[in-house]
């Protein structure tokens, strides 16, 4: 199942919304689904687009440089025109521009990998990471997905959610996961909890078993939300140190940044 977040923005009742284009940009978003290389049956299956309609518009995205085709493993990969257009995004993002040396400061003095992530549907996606040189494990670049719900990425950009919104997002995650939704319901309420009484959220082995970390929210300038974690192998940053005193490093990290008026 794909992680689809229905809206009245692109919903085919909204007579702007162009299904077409709409179509063309589920067959690029078919590559974030673990494997870098689809067949036209695969995109299919993800996207739940026929599979003439998949094979016109991978034909199309190929001609237009977004997509590439293999002709020994007769499938196709993303193109350089995907990354020129994710690479605009990224090196134009002013929060992180300014913040970065805030980032690598920190990485540096606690010895964590620190992380600016954005939401993706029912993602969290790192568009930057810092770690000091002499720190090999928890290695993440940009583009990386994390999952929303047991990440202290994911937690913390919930908990800032309005919560209108943040019951939407809620909604679709509780029909993704099926039966698993009392469980994580139950731990996300708690974070949420911790949210309101710290001011961060963290996440103690829920995402891997051998990563403590800790997340905030950063609130830009112009209202949207992304989110600051830092975390490192739980053997290296034991829960009484995250907790008791990194999290809250980091807490003060987002407002110094915040207040470069990012």
């Amino acid at each position: 199942m794909n992680d689809e977040i229905e809206t009245p923005e692109n919903s085919p009742k909204d007579r702007k919304f162009v299904e077409a284009l709409g179509r063309g940009l589920e067959v690029l978003r078919a590559f974030t689904h673990g494997s870098v290389v689809r067949g036209n049956q695969d995109i299919a299956r993800i996207t739940g687009l026929p599979k003439a309609t998949v094979s016109r518009l991978t034909y199309t995205l190929t001609q237009l440089g977004y997509l590439s085709y293999n002709q020994d493993l007769e499938k196709y990969q993303l193109d350089s025109g995907v990354l020129a257009l994710g690479y605009a995004y990224v090196s134009n993002l002013r929060v992180r521009q300014l913040g970065k040396p805030f980032m690598d400061e920190f990485a540096r003095r606690t010895n964590t990998t620190v992380g600016l992530t954005c939401r993706d549907r029912l993602s969290m996606i790192y568009v930057e990471s810092c770690r000091p040189p002499e720190v090999a494990s928890l290695r993440m670049e940009a583009g990386v997905r994390l999952p929303l719900t047991t990440t202290a990425a994911g937690r913390a950009y919930l908990a800032a959610t309005p919560e209108n919104e943040r019951a939407h997002l809620l909604s679709q995650i509780a029909r993704k996961v099926g039966d698993e939704w009392p469980a994580l319901e139950a731990s996300l309420n708690d974070s949420f909890r911790e949210y309101e009484e710290f001011g961060f959220c963290l996440s103690l082995g829920e995402w891997d078993r051998n990563v403590n970390a800790a997340g905030v929210p950063l609130r830009l300038a112009d209202g949207s939300i992304m989110a600051l974690t830092c975390g490192a192998p739980s053997f290296q940053l034991p829960i009484e140190k995250l907790k008791d005193s990194l999290a809250h490093q980091l807490l003060m990290l987002a407002r110094d940044i915040e207040s470069l008026g990012v």
